[in-house]
């Protein structure tokens, strides 16, 4: 990787918020003294080896007209929740889909957030996902208030001793 440094600037500020400008990366490149494109290769390396997913553009879907939100609890086939949930996963109104961990009586361990213009076609997302995947018993959970959304930052420092590590070697 290239310098360090430069790598954990970039990486830090590709955690951040990003203006959709013509060249976004023109602003960091002159305070960094490097280029557009050395920016541009140092993200693709850290995507190359794992240390992010992907880079991308988040929407705030408020912003965009999705008002009708929903949080879906589904009770998953037994034996079958891996399969269930990428189907579910490949609905694009679903931005999240979760397994998860429940107790013992609770019939529930999939879930998914499903984002719609009206509650008419949310319905409708949740009747496809019913039909797709033939799960008949299910909760849909409305969002009354958002109290906080925001952007996972994380810190770099393990990264970067893992990195010290690697290098060393």
């Amino acid at each position: 990787m290239k310098n360090k440094l430069l790598t954990k600037k970039v990486a830090e500020f590709i955690q951040g918020h990003i203006d959709p400008a013509h060249r976004p990366f023109k602003p960091l490149a002159a305070q960094l003294d490097c280029t557009e494109a050395d920016i541009v290769s140092i993200i693709a390396e850290l995507k190359a080896k794992g240390i992010i997913r992907r880079f991308g553009a988040i929407l705030r879907h408020q912003q965009a007209g999705f008002t009708c939100n929903a949080m879906v609890a589904w009770q998953a086939p037994l034996g079958r929740e891996d399969e269930t949930g990428q189907k579910m996963a490949a609905y694009p109104q679903v931005s999240h889909c979760y397994l998860r961990q429940v107790p013992g009586d609770f019939p529930y361990q999939l879930f998914t957030m499903i984002h719609a213009r009206s509650a008419e076609e949310l319905q409708d997302v949740v009747n496809a996902i019913v039909k797709s995947t033939g799960i008949d018993n299910y909760q849909v959970l409305h969002s009354v208030k958002e109290y906080k959304k925001v952007s996972m930052r994380y810190e770099l420092e393990d990264w970067l001793k893992a990195w010290d590590e690697e290098e060393s070697r």
